[in-house]
C-alpha cells in the first residue's frame, strides 16, 4: 500500500466546485488515494453545511472520523455527518430492493431541506454489493434510477469502486451509468455514460 509522504504527494481536487446535483463514481486501487479523495469530498460538504453520510462496508466508523479530524471537521456529538453500515442504508430490510432505497432518498432530500441544510450528500462503499445479500445483483438497476431523479435541492453522492474486487466488465457498466467520474485528479463528465433511456434502450442489463 503506498502512503503519501507529503501533502504535495496528495491528491488534490476542488470538490467546493461540484454541480449542486451530482453522481459519480471513484474507481480506485490504492487505499491511501481513496482515503484522501474521499476525505477531501466529505469535508467539503460539511464546509458548504450539507447533511453528510458515509456508508461503509467495511471501513469503521471511527476511522472516517480520524479522517475528517485531520481536515479540521470535528464529526462527532453533530447531526451533520453521520457513519452508517452499508448494508443498513442499502438493504434495511434483509434485501436490496433499489425503488426503496430510491424512495428513501427522495424522503430525505426532503427531510434534510427542512431542517435547514444547504444540500444533501453521500458516499458509499459499493462493496456490500458483493456480500451475496438478496437482490444486489439490481445494483446497476439503483444507479440508473438516480439519473432519473429530477429533484432540484441540492445532492450529491460519490460510489466507492475497489478496481481490485470487481471484473472489468461490471466496471465498464459503472462507468455507464455515472455522469461524472474522477479521472486523473480532476473531477470530469463522463465520456462513457449513458442517459436512463440510452443505456436501457441499447438492451444492456438494469
Amino acid at each position: 500500500m503506498m502512503t503519501p509522504s507529503t501533502p504535495e504527494a496528495r491528491p488534490r481536487i476542488d470538490f467546493d466546485s461540484l454541480p449542486d446535483c451530482h453522481h459519480m463514481c471513484l474507481i480506485y486501487d490504492n487505499e491511501a488515494e481513496r482515503r484522501e479523495l474521499v476525505t477531501q469530498y466529505l469535508a467539503a460538504g460539511l464546509r458548504r453545511g450539507d447533511y453528510v453520510r458515509y456508508f461503509a462496508d467495511t471501513t469503521p466508523a471511527e476511522d472516517v472520523h480520524a479522517w475528517l479530524a485531520e481536515t479540521g471537521c470535528q464529526t462527532r456529538d453533530t447531526e451533520a455527518f453521520g457513519v452508517v453500515a452499508a448494508r443498513d442504508a442499502y438493504c434495511p430490510s434483509g434485501r436490496f430492493v433499489p425503488q426503496d432505497v430510491l424512495a428513501n432518498m427522495a424522503a430525505r432530500y426532503t427531510r434534510v431541506k427542512q431542517a435547514g441544510y444547504s444540500g444533501s450528500r453521500v458516499t458509499g462503499e459499493m462493496s456490500w454489493a458483493l456480500r451475496g445479500l438478496p437482490g444486489s445483483e439490481r445494483l446497476l438497476e439503483y444507479e440508473i434510477g438516480i439519473n432519473a431523479i429530477d429533484e432540484p435541492f441540492p445532492h450529491g453522492g460519490m460510489c466507492q469502486y475497489d478496481a481490485r474486487q470487481w471484473d472489468g466488465a461490471t466496471l465498464f457498466r459503472v462507468l455507464q451509468v455515472h455522469p461524472f467520474m474522477i479521472a486523473h485528479g480532476q473531477v470530469v463528465r463522463n465520456p462513457f455514460y449513458l442517459r436512463p433511456e440510452e443505456y436501457l434502450g441499447a438492451g444492456r442489463p438494469g
